[in-house]
């Protein structure tokens, strides 16, 4: 709850009492509908290690999306680029269907690259360039970044 109230005063950027009070009311609201995704998930992680590594890991997913839009604004202004579009199957060896989800979405919100279906542990993503057809190169290529982080927090 504390969290959630935390983000509302930055987001309102107030300290008025209206303001504050709603604040309350939704962090309590929103903490009833969420505790279970911060406590029932890898109980065996500690919140606060959980919370470093999701802050560890906006960074990281900023960098990543940055150099994918270099890449892909390269692809664009110069048409002589090589451009060789397919899809691959990305094995993960993440387990939660959380870990698995935010997998997929940060994949899919770097350009380049489009989550299309998981299936148990495997993704399929479209790849605009697919460098090379062996497994653990293109794994290392599109996903092993995020999911090493991602395993600190789910």
């Amino acid at each position: 709850m504390l969290i959630y109230f935390l983000f509302w005063l930055a987001y309102t950027s107030n300290l008025i009492f209206e303001d504050m009070l709603v604040g309350l009311v939704l962090s309590f609201l929103l903490s009833l509908f969420t505790y279970k995704s911060f406590s029932s998930l890898n109980s065996d992680k500690n919140l606060l290690v959980r919370f470093i590594n999701t802050i560890k890991y906006i960074p990281l997913f900023i960098i990543e999306m940055i150099k994918a839009n270099i890449d892909v604004a390269r692809r664009v202004i110069n048409p002589k680029l090589p451009i060789n579009p397919g899809i691959v199957k990305v094995k993960t060896g993440l387990k939660s269907d959380y870990a698995k989800l935010f997998l997929a979405n940060s994949i899919t919100l770097t350009p380049g690259t489009l989550t299309m279906d998981v299936i148990e542990d495997n993704l399929y993503i479209h790849w605009i360039d697919v460098e090379t057809k062996d497994k653990n190169i293109q794994k290392n290529l599109i996903s092993k970044k995020f999911e090493d982080s991602l395993e600190g927090i789910f």
